[in-house]
């Protein structure tokens, strides 16, 4: 049976990813701040991202994953030199430095078994950044190259890595939204890919919307 581990709990797109990944027969672990927002078929693992310790203790609960998704982020905004400076930090420390955190005990795991997939959450604040909104895209970017580096470093050991850029607002209510179960059978769908033809990044968006 194959395992996967998502780090950052929610209603959307994890809980989607979860319940796919389930349906799939996968083994599924879900790691967050708090606890209880899943399903008891579900592992659950309280962890900060943010953490270094607390990251391994997570990996050490849990065999070596065969698909780790980190979908963390923190937004603040506000016109630009009104921000404060604890609170870009955090949203850079959520959006990716918990994501380096994540990927590096993932890899070094992965590594040693000669497998595994590493597929990171990205925005429209990847590619593109925002007025007032200096710090998600501060964050975004930062995880978009994390990806793109890891994808080139760890492709030829067998690891695929992947960044899935989330142009547009998830949710369930009309056309201009992203459906999370959607989204997730697109995850499940790179997962699958044969190494021949790998993708690193893929962007979605809704059918509808305002470009």
């Amino acid at each position: 049976m194959s395992a996967a581990l998502i780090v950052g709990a929610g209603s959307g797109l994890s809980r989607s990813l979860a319940l796919l990944l389930h349906k799939e027969n996968f083994k599924v672990a879900v790691a967050s701040r708090t606890t209880g927002k899943c399903p008891k078929e579900f592992l659950e693992l309280k962890c900060d991202a943010t953490d270094a310790a607390q990251v391994e203790a997570a990996f050490e609960k849990i065999e070596t994953p065969d698909l780790v998704v980190y979908n963390p982020s923190y937004r603040v905004r506000g016109p630009f030199v009104e921000l404060k400076a604890e609170e870009v930090r955090k949203t850079i420390d959520i959006t990716a430095f918990g994501g380096f955190l994540v990927a590096q005990a993932a890899a070094k795991r992965m590594l040693k078994r000669g497998s595994g997939a590493i597929f990171f959450t990205g925005a429209s604040a990847s590619v593109k950044g925002y007025a007032q909104s200096a710090p998600f895209a501060m964050g975004k970017f930062a995880l978009r190259g994390l990806a793109q580096s890891m994808a080139r470093e760890l492709a030829p050991q067998n690891i695929h890595v992947a960044h899935f850029v989330i142009d547009g607002r998830i949710g369930t209510e009309g056309d201009s939204q992203l459906h999370p179960d959607e989204i997730a059978k697109n995850y499940l769908n790179v997962y699958r890919q044969g190494r021949s033809a790998w993708s690193w990044e893929v962007e979605l968006r809704p059918w509808v919307e305002k470009f």
